[in-house]
């Protein structure tokens, strides 16, 4: 019998830790954004995805950066860096997206870097950033 409490015992804990983990990762990404939010023209939440790993982090754009931020990961582009935009229902991975969410697609320097983002965070992103491809007298704003 007491095995059995035991090991109930150490699962129960192992998921109230797990979500205690989860939701103290969602208050880091709103402090993130709320750090970004005074300097950004545009700040939300975001998946970042490698290969088949999804992060969330909190993605902003300021003038001459894109910064996507999470407690393990601060990292940046500079827009005259970034070649490519694009807007897309499926990774480059031909995944498909999840139902109403687009893919932000950037390329810089020969690399992908794709971010899912809410449909209406999306639709906030494609007006201030604006699809272009190399070659593009297209800026963004």
């Amino acid at each position: 019998m007491l095995p059995t409490v035991t090991v109930v015992g150490v699962v129960v804990l192992a998921v109230l830790v797990w979500l205690l983990v989860r939701a103290r990762s969602k208050d880091a990404i709103a402090e993130l954004m709320a750090k970004r939010a005074g300097s950004s023209r545009i700040v939300s939440r975001a998946d970042y995805v490698e290969g088949l790993e999804r992060m969330p982090v909190a993605l902003s754009l300021t003038d001459d950066a894109l910064y996507y931020e999470n407690p393990d990961l601060q990292a940046s582009f500079e827009l005259k860096h970034i070649e490519e935009v694009e807007y897309d229902d499926e990774l480059a991975t031909g995944r498909q997206v999840e139902r109403g969410c687009r893919a932000l697609r950037l390329r810089s320097h020969g690399a992908t870097f794709e971010f899912i983002l809410d449909p209406v965070d999306c639709q906030k992103w494609a007006t201030t950033l604006p699809a272009r491809r190399v070659g593009s007298a297209a800026r963004a704003v």
